[in-house]
């Protein structure tokens, strides 16, 4: 945990959602779940559930004194933000398979692939606290990780579609909680607020449509 913080002072965060042929995502999972070992994640994860919904609707940022229009981390957001470190799997495991996946990912899709990055921060915990613990845990996967064959795509979209295909104020309060995140603990103030909600929904439904599966990876580069 230690030496992912250090690397995130430097690095670049990105959260990648791209549509996966069926029979590919089929192939990987069988392997997948034949080499598999229980996943660990560190600390009382229902702890820090029930501190977050305490907590959700309060702001965790303070304006900036130094740059104006941008947010200052409050502790309570240094805690989110390694609550959302420690439901990483970061074991090797978990990485080879990541590494699998994202090369099935057409580089070209259009429709089909969704890349959000932001310096020092990571994007899908961006989201993540802009839609509360209820709103992400509706979200597929593991807190932005997830592999999902043609037909769990189907059954999801419509949860998905609940979650993220905001309008009026929740939308507009959405973009603000972005935004503080993406100042406020990352250093991306040009950052696309709203392609981090539209985005990852797109390509779900190019998913649905065409008939194939979805990969969602969090990675530091």
């Amino acid at each position: 945990m230690e030496g992912q913080k250090e690397a995130e002072l430097s690095a670049t965060g990105a959260w990648i959602v791209g549509a996966v042929p069926e029979q590919t995502v089929r192939t990987v999972l069988s392997a997948s779940v034949q080499h598999s070992s229980p996943a660990q994640m560190h600390g009382d994860v229902s702890v820090e559930l029930a501190w977050w919904r305490s907590k959700a609707q309060a702001s965790m940022f303070t304006p900036s004194t130094s740059s104006p229009g941008d947010w200052s981390a409050d502790e309570d957001a240094l805690r989110l933000s390694a609550f959302f470190d420690a439901c990483h799997d970061d074991s090797d495991q978990a990485e080879e398979l990541r590494d699998t996946v994202m090369a099935l990912v057409p580089s070209d899709a259009e429709e089909g692939l969704f890349v959000a990055t932001a310096r020092k921060a990571d994007p899908f915990s961006a989201l993540a606290y802009a839609l509360g613990p209820d709103g992400t845990l509706r979200l597929p996967g593991r807190f932005g990780d997830f592999l999902l064959d043609a037909g769990q795509v189907r059954a999801q979209l419509p949860s998905v579609e609940e979650t993220l295909a905001l309008t009026g104020i929740p939308r507009h309060d959405a973009i603000e909680r972005i935004h503080a995140w993406m100042t406020g603990l990352g250093d991306d103030p040009a950052h696309n607020a709203d392609e981090l909600l539209d985005g990852p929904l797109r390509v779900l439904r190019h998913a649905a449509r065409t008939g194939q599966g979805v990969a969602g990876q969090v990675r530091w580069y």
